[in-house]
Order: C-alpha cells, then structure tokens, then sequence
C-alpha cells in the first residue's frame, strides 16, 4: 500500500516509524488521573515534543479528553520556575473536541493564557450526511483495498474528531494560529468564552462547573455553516487518497490541482495593501493541474472572516484574473477573498489561496 501512496505524493511514512511515535496516555478518566507519581509515556512525550529546541507551536490536538495533557502540564508546573512554565505553555496550541473529559475546564482555569480551542457544532458539520446504511462508505471507502476493508461502519457519525486535524492540513485557505480566518478545521471567534461544555454527558458536565468561569476559544457565530461550505472538497479528498493507496501508476488516479497567485505557489495567506475606491486584479493564470485537467476558477468574498462587513464584488469571477472592486468606505478593514481551484477528475479535488486585502 505505501509503495502505491508514494507514487501520488511525497512523504508518506513507513508503519513502522509511525508506531516508534505512538505512546500510551492516562488510561483512567479526567482529572481523577491527573497528580503526583501519575506521569505515563504520552505525558512524557508531550513533555518532550515542547522542550524540542524548535520555535515552531505544538498542537495537540484532544480526541478524547484532555487529562494527558493536563498531566504534562501539571508535572512542568510542578517541577519548574513560574517563568519556565510559561515559556513552555506558549509553544501549545490546543484543538479540544467537543470537551470528553473534565480535565479540559482545569486546564483553561488554571492556565487561561494557553491557546485553546474547543470546537462544539462544527465536529459534525462537515460530513456529507449521517451515511446510516454505510452507502457512501463502503461505495468510496471500504472497497479500496486493504485500509478500505479495515474501515469500521458508522454508528453514530463518521469521524467526529477529523475536524481537529483537517485544521492543520496547509491547503492555501487558512493559518492556523489566526483562528477566525475559517477553513476545513472550522471557524472560531477570537474572543475566549465562559462556560463552553463538554459532551452532553452528566459527569463531564457537573465535574466542569467546578472550574468555573473558565475561558476557550470556540465556535464562530455561523456555528456549522463554517465547516460545511467545504465538506464536499474534504470527502472528495479523502476518497482520492484512498483511490491512491490501491492506484500503482501515477496517471490511474487524479490529483490536486495547484493555485498560483502573483506567481506565488506556496500555501501561505497573501495579504496586500489596497486603496479604498480601487480595482484590484487577481491573477492566478500560472494555477495548473498536474493531470492536465481543465480548471474551474472561482474567487469569492469570504465576508464572515473580513473586517468589512458590506458587499463586495468581483468581476470575471469564474476566470483566472479577476477584479475586485474595494468600497470606498472599506479603508482600514481587511477584506478576504477567496480563490478556489476545480479540477474535472474524478473524484474533482481542490486547491485554494487566501488572497487578505488590506484597504489604505
């Protein structure tokens, strides 16, 4: 299977590596499990990932509660000066779904500096639908060899927790220290909030309000909708990459388009600065497909991430230079505009580029 994904795609890793990284956390439930003589191999990974000389952030990403965490965290306050606790807090950034233990809420009370998110009606939001007969995942996953077949049929909803690494994956849409930009991982407010909750579970929810007020990031006003404009684009990638690991030759399957801006190829966000009253042109006309398939273009007003809240509009849209036509009453907010990328393979996959303009 490896050597198949390697014909698709540079980087895939060998099982073996992945196990070497894998270690075991807190095996009993939240807070309970959390203290002195209590430290385990995942805490002590974490411990270690931080401590790497690399200015680069941590995220951890919670899928299941938050107490191994919270061990790392409690061992390094307990063994280090106030100053070395905070120099290690500010290299973590946590995404928290839906908040499965209580050791989430300790974490935000005793540490309200640390970046966390905790995402709520976006876990779901993403999916194509429930899929309760498992049509669409045995049509586009499970009969694609053997990682296909070892796929397990849904009992409640596919994959709560993929939010949480989606908002990692660099795809040109987002950065994903500045929340509030929106991409396959969600959208998230930017003011922290009291009181976001975990799952709808007694214990959870009683053992939480005795850390009250705590404070995390979480859901933007748009709840799901955030999450849902992408959804097609994200199971459609899924399904290629699934395809990948069953396709020997690189022209069986397809693969992503890639969106040039001004030249650039990277995944950054672009950010310009622009003059109110102004035409701005868009030029993506070096994006190309790797196939050789025929592209859609269409740039859009992402209005909910952008300062200006008014409308927007962009002439030749559909085209890969396009115009954008700034307000005059924009100056001094930032307008965010959209390039999304179409291949006509099958499955149509996507590419994108953040374009912020910054109006003068």
């Amino acid at each position: 299977m490896r050597p198949n994904l390697t014909q698709h795609a540079d980087g895939y890793p060998t099982a073996d590596y992945l196990r070497s990284l894998v270690r075991l956390g807190q095996q009993n439930y939240g807070m309970a499990d959390v203290g002195e003589g209590k430290n385990s191999p995942g805490s002590e990974l974490i411990i270690a990932l931080v401590d790497k000389p690399d200015p680069r952030p941590v995220w951890i990403t919670l899928w299941g509660g938050a107490n191994t965490l919270a061990q790392a965290i409690w061992e390094v306050r307990e063994t280090r000066t106030p100053d070395e606790l905070s120099e290690f807090l500010s290299k973590i950034r946590v995404y928290d779904i839906l908040g499965q233990d209580d050791a989430g809420a300790w974490i935000a009370k005793k540490f309200p500096e640390l970046f966390y998110i905790r995402a709520k009606g976006q876990v779901y939001g993403w999916q194509l639908g429930k899929d309760k007969d498992n049509e669409w995942i045995r049509a586009n996953i499970q009969n694609k060899g053997p990682l296909g077949a070892v796929y397990p049929d849904v009992e409640w909803a596919m994959e709560g927790d993929t939010p949480a690494f989606l908002h990692l994956l660099p795809k040109g849409l987002n950065d994903p220290e500045v929340i509030d930009q929106g991409g396959w991982g969600g959208r998230f407010g930017i003011e922290k909030k009291a009181g976001i909750r975990g799952m709808t579970n007694s214990k959870i929810l009683d053992n939480e309000a005795e850390y009250d007020p705590y404070f995390m990031y979480t859901d933007a006003a748009e709840g799901g909708t955030a999450i849902r404009r992408w959804r097609e684009a994200i199971q459609n990638d899924f399904v290629a990459r699934m395809t990948w690991s069953i396709t020997e030759n690189y022209s069986d399957a397809n693969h992503h388009p890639v969106a040039v801006v001004y030249g650039n190829n990277s995944k950054e966000v672009l950010e310009i600065s622009v003059e109110s009253g102004a035409s701005v042109s868009l030029d993506a006309s070096e994006s190309f497909d790797p196939d050789n398939d025929s592209l859609n273009y269409t740039w859009f007003y992402y209005k909910e991430p952008s300062s200006y809240k008014g409308e927007v509009a962009i002439h030749n849209k559909d085209y890969p230079n396009a115009t954008v036509h700034i307000p005059s009453d924009a100056k001094g907010q930032a307008i965010h505009v959209i390039l999304e990328l179409q291949d006509n393979g099958t499955p149509q996959l996507y590419a994108y580029r953040r374009v912020i303009l910054n109006v003068q």
